[in-house]
């Protein structure tokens, strides 16, 4: 599943990446720009909920790759949303986090490295389990590559390919609760 993090990294990390949002902040209020210094303070607020509720879903290992994902994942940028609060939900953690990772994995084979490649996830609870919505747009250069993964993927967890072309892949997957 990747590497293992010890926490001095990830607090390494976490730091560059808060360091780098203070000097965004700090360089647009030096250049007298406030809408857009706001702008990414408000930014940060929304992505620190998101990250709350994803702690909160008690799928920590699924939480922690998509947490560590923008560091492991060089071809594309991660970003993700959950969209309501939910209480303490028993989903099998580590199916959902082995398919996200092999999905990783295979998007980082089958796309083209140091593009404007971004997937967005949509995490919504609902009463019987949780559907993931996986949004990807960028430049998909191994379709074939891909295409065998989700054909490979389909009767393994409940999975529906919405879109998918030279550009953008949609992917809706659900996990009953157990």
């Amino acid at each position: 599943m990747g590497k293992e993090w010890d926490i001095v990294e990830v607090l390494r990390h976490s730091r560059h990446d808060w360091l780098n949002r203070l000097q965004l902040i700090k360089g647009n209020l030096d250049l007298n720009r406030m809408d857009r210094a706001k702008a990414v303070i408000d930014e940060i607020v929304i992505e620190t909920q998101h990250e709350t509720k994803l702690s909160n879903l008690n799928m920590p290992m699924l939480a922690a790759l998509l947490l560590k994902s923008n560091w492991e994942n060089p071809s594309f940028k991660l970003e993700y949303e959950v969209l309501q609060d939910s209480v303490s939900l028993h989903m099998d953690d580590g199916l959902m986090t082995n398919w996200t990772n092999l999905f990783f994995s295979c998007l980082n084979e089958g796309i083209e490295a140091f593009q404007e490649n971004h997937l967005s996830i949509t995490i919504e609870p609902q009463s019987t389990g949780i559907r993931f919505f996986f949004d990807f747009s960028g430049i998909i250069i191994k379709r074939e590559l891909i295409e065998k993964f989700l054909a490979d993927q389909i009767g393994l967890i409940d999975l529906v390919i919405k879109e998918f072309s030279e550009s953008e892949l949609g992917l809706e997957v659900f996990m009953p609760f157990l």
